[in-house]
Order: structure tokens, then C-alpha cells, then sequence
């Protein structure tokens, strides 16, 4: 039997990475695996100090054989984890009908490389399936073994070459189709989540990411991401050590629970009970939507004196 090969981007955070190389190799399927780890460099101003974390990352990388073969990537220059995973995922697909991507604040439960490989086969040829998640939030609804959402998570997923072939990185080309398309009020899933406001600030050059051109694009193209009912994967990087990762009240937080999730085709159709219970999870509580607005009141009448 044939693996999906893992991509893992690292940066300067060696503890962080470290647990999550651990949890990897503790996969029964990680000794026939094909691994390439992703090292981005230091930025350019960066200290003494961010350079020796990245250094010690460099390190721990190889401090053990942690899948059945490993390929160690090493920038020279700092790319950032934007086009660090874009290039990367492209580079792994290139020579793979498919990947399964990790970053370095990632905990696997034992049965993660099973579930994502299982999902990767069973749905390898439905082109509307895109996107395979590992992750799930920890929300308040009883939900089959997997389900479908058009949505997507970054927080351990996988995808084939033919869907990712479709990502579109323009943030703005991706704005204007979503209204051209009237898809904004589900792209921000009936106002539960301003992922919007995201997509605009990717535009507009105020933030880098990737993670919501790939939901965006999904959307787009009237694909689908495959969820497991309980998550297989914990983010355990909300300390203040990474760039991108907020998460102040903690409601992300999803233990990685090692019960064998299986994979058993079902029709590609999203379920609403799934949506519905996500959308309840996400919508913020009556007080903070009213912080989220005087704070935007605020903001505006500050550079309108």
C-alpha cells in the first residue's frame, strides 16, 4: 500500500517542532512515508536570537529518522509561511498525486496518517471533494464519523494534485468573484466569521496568508472539504510564539483524540446539521460582536479627524 507523502513547515520554534515530529513518527504509518520538511530562513532584520532559534530548528529536523524517508528543504532566504507552503505543496504534487500538509504547532493524534490517507483514497476521483481536514472544531452536535462542509482548515488537511492545481493566490480576483457570485454572506457563513475581512486585508497587502484564498477558492469552484466528527489534531501554538495564530479565549482548542476515525464513501453534499453546528461555534457572543463594532466606530472616526 502506497502513503501520501507529508510536507511539514518549520521556522524557529524547535520545542514546538519537535512535539510535532514526535507525534508524527508515532503514526503506524509514518516508517512508510515520505516526509519533506520545509526549513524557511531568518528575515532579514531578524536577531541574534530568532537566528539561533532557526538554527536549532535545523537541528532538530534531524535528530531522528522520524518517517520511512525524509528530504530536508532549506531556504536561504526567508520566504515567509505563505509561499513557503504554496511552493511547497506545488513542489510535493508535482511529483504526487496528492499531500498531506503540516506546520510546526501541530500535535497528531495516532491515528491521523490512517484517517488522511483512507479520506485521500476514498474520494482520490470526485473532483468536487478538494480539501481533507484533520482537524475539527470542538463543536456542540452529535455529527456522523465525517461529514462534508464547504469549507476548509489549515490546521493538518490534504488534497490532490487536480484540486490544488485550481488555487488561485489573488486575493482581490478572488474578492470580485465572490461578489460577482453574491457568495460573500456564505463565505463568512451567514455572518458567524468575517473571513471577508481576511480575503480584503491579503488585498490590500495588509496581511500574508494563504489559508483563505484556499477556503475562497473552494467556494469558487463549488468544491467541498471532507471533516472527521471528533479532531485528530491539536494546535497548541496559541502562546504568542507564532506570527499568525490568535486565539485568545481559547475556543479553537480541540484535543487530538486518538478513536480511530473510518472513512466510508457517502455522497459529496454538505451537511447542514455540520454547517449549522460550526456556524453556532464560530458566531462570537452578543457583547464581543458589540466590542467588534465600536471598535470599528472607533477606528473610523479616528482617521476621520
Amino acid at each position: 500500500m502506497t502513503f501520501a507523502p507529508v510536507a511539514l513547515f518549520v521556522y524557529n520554534r524547535p520545542a514546538h517542532t519537535r512535539r510535532t515530529l514526535e507525534s508524527l513518527a508515532a503514526n503506524a504509518e509514518a516508517r512508510e512515508t515520505e516526509l519533506s520538511i520545509y526549513a524557511d530562513a531568518a528575515k532579514p532584520d531578524a536577531t541574534a536570537e530568532e537566528h539561533e532559534r532557526v538554527r536549532q530548528v535545523r537541528g532538530v529536523i534531524r535528530e531522528e529518522e522520524w518517517c520511512g524517508s525524509v528530504t530536508i528543504i532549506e531556504s536561504e532566504t526567508n520566504r515567509g509561511l505563505a509561499d513557503s507552503i504554496i511552493h511547497g505543496v506545488r513542489e510535493v504534487l508535482a511529483r504526487s498525486g496528492c499531500v498531506i500538509v503540516l506546520e510546526d504547532d501541530l500535535r497528531l493524534a495516532s491515528t491521523f496518517l490512517s484517517y488522511m490517507n483512507s479520506a485521500l483514497r476514498c474520494y482520490e476521483n470526485d473532483p468536487e471533494v478538494m480539501h481533507v481536514s484533520g482537524y475539527m472544531f470542538p463543536v456542540a452536535a452529535e455529527l456522523p464519523e465525517t461529514f462534508f462542509l464547504r469549507l476548509t482548515s489549515s490546521w493538518g488537511w490534504a488534497t490532490w494534485r487536480r484540486a490544488f492545481d485550481q488555487f488561485e493566490p489573488d486575493a482581490g480576483k478572488l474578492l470580485a468573484q465572490l461578489r460577482q457570485r453574491d457568495l460573500l454572506d456564505a463565505f463568512n457563513l451567514e455572518g458567524a466569521y468575517d473571513f471577508a475581512a481576511q480575503l480584503e486585508a491579503n488585498a490590500a497587502g495588509r496581511l500574508r496568508t494563504w489559508a483563505v484564498q484556499w477556503y475562497a477558492t473552494l467556494l469558487l469552484k463549488d468544491g467541498l472539504g471532507l471533516f472527521p466528527r471528533r479532531s485528530l489534531v491539536e494546535n497548541f501554538g496559541f502562546d504568542g510564539s507564532g506570527v499568525h495564530c490568535q486565539d485568545q479565549d481559547g475556543r479553537f482548542a480541540s484535543s487530538a483524540d486518538a478513536a480511530e476515525i473510518r472513512v466510508t464513501r457517502s455522497v459529496p453534499r454538505e451537511s447542514e446539521a455540520a454547517r449549522e453546528a460550526v456556524r453556532r461555534f464560530l458566531k462570537p457572543p452578543l457583547r464581543s460582536r458589540i466590542r467588534q463594532c465600536w471598535a470599528r466606530f472607533s477606528g473610523a472616526s479616528a482617521r476621520n479627524r
